[in-house]
């Protein structure tokens, strides 16, 4: 069965793979496509796909989105993005990667209050296009040995309830969602159910599909076997068609592999090839 991966990270946001080591990883496994779906930004997709382009491999050009749904945070998947509407897709993006970067100062101003010796400009000066998240800075946390991991800095430090991090204002996900299929790409909500319980799911999927939510990742990294099968259920239940992914980000999460996850995940290509035909019905 021919697999792909439609859920992956470069270092042109949180992950510590090049868009060219992406590509090249993904043909030395074996993989059809891999879309590369960095966060909030579209920069590395012109060096993914010229990378793809000369080793024989087909690349997908996508973006995850951090929107917002009634106060809770949800990630959204753009994949086919036309390369001549990167332009159009970094406009909307720029003010929330402003809103962003407040954000993230405002956090490591209030870690510094407290006695985390977080230097700002050091870790954006390390972050490969100096775009920061808030794994950059669980990164930080962990290398000074403020927190055990990665992981553990987002459970305890990094969490709003800890009251240090204050989530920068997203545009909500209908919008981002009509943007999406306004500019020709394919809408996919990401990991649903790692943000959205059951109920949840089902009432943003009825307020989303309308505006042209095609997708749903039902194949992930951190879904068990009775996860994916709900996720499948569900989509089939609102004629969504399946994506999935590894959400790969290289040494940044070091237990999920390109293609695999976490060893069990399989993601068929025909998943792609249903997507890319949604475009012209």
């Amino acid at each position: 069965m021919k697999l792909c991966d439609l859920h992956t990270h470069s270092t042109f946001s949180d992950g510590s793979y090049t868009p060219e080591e992406l590509v090249a990883e993904a043909k030395a496994i074996g993989l059809s496509a891999i879309a590369l779906c960095d966060h909030n930004t579209v920069a590395g997709l012109p060096r993914f796909l010229d990378a793809a382009q000369q080793v024989g491999i087909e690349a997908i050009p996508g973006v995850e989105f951090s929107a917002d749904y009634h106060g809770v945070e949800v990630h959204i998947v753009g994949l086919f993005i036309p390369s001549d509407r990167f332009g159009k897709v970094q406009e909307l993006l720029a003010e929330g990667v402003r809103r962003k970067e407040e954000s993230n100062i405002a956090l490591v101003r209030a870690l510094n209050e407290a006695g985390y010796l977080l230097d700002y400009e050091a870790i954006k000066a390390a972050t490969p296009c100096g775009q920061v998240n808030r794994a950059h800075i669980a990164e930080a946390l962990t290398v000074m040995g403020y927190t055990p991991s990665v992981n553990a800095a987002f459970k305890t430090h990094l969490s709003p309830a800890a009251g240090f991090y204050l989530p920068p204002k997203r545009v909500s996900a209908t919008e981002v969602i009509a943007f999406i299929r306004s500019v020709g790409g394919v809408a996919v909500i990401a990991h649903p159910l790692v943000t959205l319980d059951e109920g949840s799911l089902r009432e943003f999927l009825t307020e989303t599909i309308p505006v042209g939510l095609a997708g749903m990742e039902v194949d992930y990294s951190d879904y068990d076997e009775k996860t994916t099968a709900l996720a499948q259920v569900i989509a089939d239940e609102f004629g969504l068609l399946p994506s999935g992914g590894s959400d790969f980000h290289g040494s940044v999460k070091p237990a999920i592999a390109l293609g695999s996850g976490r060893g069990n995940l399989r993601v068929p290509y025909a998943y792609a090839e249903a997507l890319r035909a949604s475009l012209t019905s």
